[in-house]
């Protein structure tokens, strides 16, 4: 009796030790082939860069279809994991306290890391992706540009593509954005892909976008580097100069993507937005987050012409709020531009030092009727809110203000998750 518990017990060890082997073998062969699977991946990708377009959609079709069955897409309430892009950012800022003559020296040797600059296989079927995308039935059009990297696009930014379709499910929403027209981009663009919104990121080709305008020299010069870019990173002068080429071009509504929509843009033609306004309710400051254009618009190539032949990168606002409203003045009295200019309510109810209120949860009646009324307010003449995101990143929504319950009512998804 005592053998045969020997032999049994003898034979459960060979048996843990046997099955032990084979783990760790299997083990093993996993991850070697782990590792080489994933040099081989990164190895075909990065030569799809230097192939035909239609080879790059191709490919990338294949790894979006990789990434959503082997990784699950996150909920919206998730951030989409960071990665630490600082250095790469920082690269293409000039440093502080140089010369004019020192700056444009920095930027001749820095041209080539400027992806927006470049042009390629891809950003040449631009124009070709853009008419394939409006092709479809879309009651309206809009615009957004995004320069950043893609992991920086958050739930703020999400939220305002939700509000677009909202209001206008039927609408047309295309992202100019060589950073989110990649598989990190679908990926975040896919909750609503899924609902059978319109919504596509396309990478834009700048020397096309400025052909035939007056910012054309002014683009070769710059990409030829001999151009101080100025102080202000070079990506956010540009998106000003894109968002008016892209309306001359094709017509339709840009948005900045810190604006939350609320009323049907349909009924507006060539219109933009006052900031402010004096006592005797003229206009004092116009904004460029909002612009409603239709195609060849003779403003829209009075605003490129300006923003050529005054370009300064040193001046925050000075080629975007400022040019709109230096050029509006100057052709106010003038016949044949056919402008309509709306009040701080249509777009900018709320200016950016007071921002942060419509943040804030109501603590007692006094707030929460405020809260209550100027909601009744926004229900009116406001087409959307523009939210200065400089300003305003820095608060949470909290449940129950002015934003939480504006965003209750637009969102399409409606997983944004409130701070208490």
């Amino acid at each position: 009796m005592m053998r045969k518990v020997s032999r049994k017990m003898f034979d459960h060890k060979q048996l843990s030790r046997d099955r032990t082997l084979v783990l760790s073998v299997i083990a093993l062969t996993a991850t070697i082939f782990f590792v080489f699977g994933n040099i081989s991946l990164q190895s075909s990708s990065a030569n799809t860069r230097e192939t035909s377009g239609e080879l790059h959609v191709r490919i990338a079709e294949g790894q979006i279809m990789s990434t959503v069955m082997k990784q699950p897409l996150r909920s919206m309430q998730e951030e989409i994991k960071k990665v630490d892009r600082s250095e790469h950012q920082s690269s293409v800022i000039p440093p502080f306290n140089l010369t004019v003559e020192e700056r444009i020296e920095w930027f001749r040797k820095k041209v080539p890391e400027f992806e927006i600059l470049k042009s390629n296989n891809l950003t040449k079927e631009f124009h070709g992706r853009v008419l394939e995308f409006f092709n479809k039935e879309c009651d309206v059009q809009f615009f957004m540009t995004w320069i950043s990297p893609a992991e920086s696009f958050g739930r703020r930014e999400f939220l305002a593509l939700e509000s677009v379709f909202k209001v206008h499910p039927h609408g047309c929403l295309l992202i100019l954005s060589g950073e989110l027209d990649s598989v990190q981009g679908y990926r975040i663009l896919k909750p609503l892909l899924d609902r059978e919104f319109k919504v596509a990121a396309i990478t834009p080709d700048l020397s096309f976008l400025f052909e035939s305008t007056p910012a054309e020299t002014w683009f070769e010069e710059m990409k030829s580097g001999n151009k101080d870019p100025g102080e202000i990173p070079l990506p956010q002068n540009l998106s000003n100069l894109i968002r008016l080429a892209v309306l001359y071009k094709y017509g339709g509504i840009y948005l900045d993507t810190d604006f939350i929509v609320l009323k049907s843009f349909a009924d507006l033609r060539n219109a933009i937005g006052a900031q402010s306004i004096d006592v005797s309710r003229s206009w004092t400051r116009l904004n460029n987050a909002v612009l409603v254009f239709d195609m060849n618009h003779p403003l829209l190539l009075k605003f490129i012409e300006e923003f050529a032949a005054t370009f300064d990168g040193n001046k925050w606002g000075h080629n975007g709020p400022y040019l709109v409203s230096r050029i509006v003045q100057k052709v106010a009295e003038r016949p044949g531009y056919n402008l309509t200019i709306l009040p701080p309510m249509a777009f900018y109810p709320v200016s950016w030092n007071r921002i942060g209120g419509f943040f804030k949860k109501p603590e007692n009646k006094v707030e929460s009727r405020w809260v209550n009324a100027k909601l009744l307010q926004l229900s009116g003449e406001t087409y959307g809110i523009h939210l200065w995101n400089k300003q305003s990143s820095k608060f949470s929504i909290e449940e129950g203000s002015v934003m939480g319950r504006l965003i209750s009512d637009h969102c399409v998804i409606c997983e944004y998750k409130y701070s208490s």
